[in-house]
């Protein structure tokens, strides 16, 4: 745990991701003492994460220890993912503003590493050898590069909220793009280029060009993912 998060910080975290992953699914009950059991901790630190965790809207408060995992699917999905294209586009306009040498070398590292990624995913295809594990490590590296463009922001109020938007979606959101790529493995390869051009904005502190080419970016995954629903 990072020496500045609080043990209330690693009890949101902890569920937040438990809930965007479905290990706790919509509905399900969740009590202090049981979430406190399970990570170790006292129950203080989990209530606090829990009224958090309810502001945010992702679960339900049944009783004074007691909530229930909220259930948001269908249209409401389709409405956070509109918003999410909105904030990811706030997100790298702040970016441009903010961003330190050191995070724009990293996000230069990761394109490298996925551009790495991407051509021996490419050879493992052509010789017609198993390349899940090689797409699988390209996505999470992806994702770390969106994460390192949101922590350029330096704006935890907007980058929270973009986390927000995107909990109930992520997993369905992956397993979609999964299930795109293993019917055309082209499928969104030719999008990697707005990442450099979006770098370089954030380099020469272009905030329009950057916003506007994350939002090209986020609202051209999100149609062409719902294209194959």
């Amino acid at each position: 745990m990072n020496s500045a998060e609080t043990l209330a910080d690693q009890a949101y975290r902890h569920v937040r991701t438990a809930i965007a992953s479905g290990e706790l699914a919509a509905g399900e009950r969740v009590t202090e003492r049981g979430m406190a059991d399970r990570l170790a901790i006292s129950p203080t630190p989990v209530r606090e994460a829990l009224r958090r965790l309810e502001i945010d809207g992702l679960i339900e408060r049944i009783g004074p220890r007691t909530v229930l995992v909220a259930a948001i699917r269908g249209a409401a999905i389709d409405d956070l993912a509109e918003v999410e294209v909105g904030l990811r586009g706030l997100v790298a306009r702040f970016a441009a503003r903010h961003a330190t040498a050191e995070q724009l070398d990293a996000l230069d590292a990761l394109l490298d590493r996925a551009d790495d990624l991407l051509i021996l995913l490419k050879e493992r295809r052509r010789q017609d050898q198993p390349a899940d594990r090689h797409l699988a490590e390209l996505l999470d590296t992806m994702q770390e590069f969106n994460d390192t463009v949101s922590a350029c922001a330096h704006n935890p109020v907007l980058v929270r909220m973009l986390e927000q938007s995107r909990v109930f979606s992520r997993t369905h959101r992956r397993e979609l793009l999964l299930t795109r790529v293993a019917e055309d493995e082209t499928f969104g390869l030719d999008r990697y280029t707005s990442h450099r051009a979006l770098v370089r904005a954030l380099r020469a502190r272009d905030e329009v060009t950057a916003e506007h080419l994350a939002l090209s970016d986020a609202q051209g995954g999100l149609s062409a993912l719902r294209e194959g629903r």
